[in-house]
C-alpha cells in the first residue's frame, strides 16, 4: 500500500469516533479540538465522509464488527454437534430444601438432556438434507400428455 493510499492518524480517529454514533459533526469536533464552530465541523465532517480512503476504512471496520458479532455457519454447526454429543453444558438454578421458608437456590452445570440432543440432531440432519420426502431425479424424463377428455366420434361439439 503506497503512502498516498493510507489514512492520516486523525482521519482514522475520526472514522472510529464516527462509528460510535454515526454523528460526523461530533466526531470531527472530538478529533479536531481546534474546531469550535458546529457549522464548520458539520461541513468538514461531511467532506471527510466523502473521502474514498475514509469510506474504505469505515467499510473495513464495519465488516470487522459484523464478523465478531455474528455467528458463522461453522460456529453454529460446531455448537449443535457439541449439544448432540452431550459435550456442552448449561447452568441452571435449582431450589434445595423446599418448605418452611428454608429453601436456598444453587447453580449447577447440566449436560443436554435427550430432548435437547434430539433437537440438535434434527437441525443438523436438516442442514445436511438427510430428512427429505422429495425424490430427486437426475436423468432425462419424457412426459407425454394424453387428451382423453374429447371423444373422437366424428360429432362436433
Amino acid at each position: 500500500m503506497s503512502k498516498k493510499d493510507m489514512l492520516t492518524e486523525k482521519q482514522k480517529l475520526f472514522a472510529l469516533e464516527y462509528l460510535k454514533d454515526l454523528n460526523a459533526t461530533r466526531a470531527y469536533k472530538e478529533v479536531y479540538k481546534s474546531c469550535k464552530k458546529t457549522n464548520s465541523a458539520r461541513k468538514a465532517g461531511s467532506r471527510l465522509l466523502c473521502n474514498l480512503k475514509v469510506q474504505n476504512y469505515l467499510k473495513e471496520q464495519i465488516e470487522d464488527i459484523k464478523s465478531e458479532k455474528i455467528s458463522n455457519v461453522t460456529e453454529i454447526l460446531e455448537y449443535l454437534t457439541k449439544v448432540l454429543r452431550g459435550e456442552s453444558e448449561s447452568e441452571i438454578v435449582v431450589i434445595e430444601g423446599a418448605g418452611n421458608g428454608f429453601s436456598k437456590t444453587k447453580k449447577i452445570k447440566k449436560s443436554p438432556n435427550e430432548k435437547e440432543r434430539l433437537k440438535a440432531a434434527e437441525l443438523l440432519g436438516r442442514r445436511y438434507g438427510m430428512f427429505t420426502d422429495n425424490f430427486k431425479e437426475n436423468g432425462n424424463v419424457t412426459i407425454n400428455f394424453i387428451n382423453d377428455l374429447e371423444e373422437d366420434n366424428g360429432d362436433e361439439l
